[in-house]
């Protein structure tokens, strides 16, 4: 891996860089800050003017892929458009695009331990990608007699957990686990048939 060069002021987006990288080749846990400072270009002492260790650093990576993952949850539900339903299913698309595109981010996030309320920053950013998953469930629930209707938060979080086993069990390219149909199509059946067992869509369709 090539070293980064670095300006002045920007040090610390370098060494997440570098970060992210490294966490793609070796995992969460499979680096050190030596070597995050080595492909970033500066010494290991020059880190710690910035991160107190290495869970500080990949909780910025996880803040960061938060931020990245709030902005294409919100960009896919469109506001309910065209519908409550399409933009809904959208929703869950929109998991496995950044899943595959920044598994970086997606491994700092889910897979590195590191707990969402490791700092209020991180705690806020993983609330907005939660907040458009609720919002997208709260709109297509109000479909349902009152009295049917799932709360929100247990309502996307059902979706929240389908879509996460897709991504973690079929779409990561995990040795040996090759899936029966694309990633895409299991989560849509397994999306159809949760709003098919809600009332939400009718059998035939």
């Amino acid at each position: 891996m090539q070293k980064r060069g670095y300006h002045h002021g920007n040090l610390r987006q370098a060494l997440v860089d570098a970060a992210l990288e490294l966490i793609e080749e070796k995992g969460p846990t499979g680096f050190t800050l030596s070597e995050a400072a080595k492909n970033a270009g500066v010494t290991p002492a020059a880190v710690y003017r910035h991160f107190e260790g290495r869970d500080e650093l990949i909780a910025e990576c996880a803040r960061q892929g938060h931020e990245i993952f709030a902005e294409l949850m919100a960009h896919a539900y469109a506001d309910g458009q065209p519908s409550a339903l399409a933009a809904f299913e959208a929703t869950g698309r929109a998991y496995l695009a950044f899943a595959r595109r920044y598994p970086g981010h997606y491994m700092a996030m889910f897979e590195s331990g590191t707990s969402v309320n490791a700092t209020p920053e991180l705690a806020a950013a993983a609330g907005k990608s939660r907040a458009v998953l609720e919002r997208a469930a709260e709109a297509l629930s109000q479909q349902l007699p009152p009295d049917r209707r799932p709360p929100p938060a247990m309502f996307s979080a059902h979706i929240w957990a389908m879509s996460h086993g897709v991504v973690e069990l079929f779409a990561r390219g995990r040795p040996g686990a090759n899936a029966p149909f694309p990633p895409e199509d299991l989560l849509e059946a397994g999306i159809g048939i949760y709003l098919r067992g809600l009332g939400l869509i009718r059998p035939d369709s």
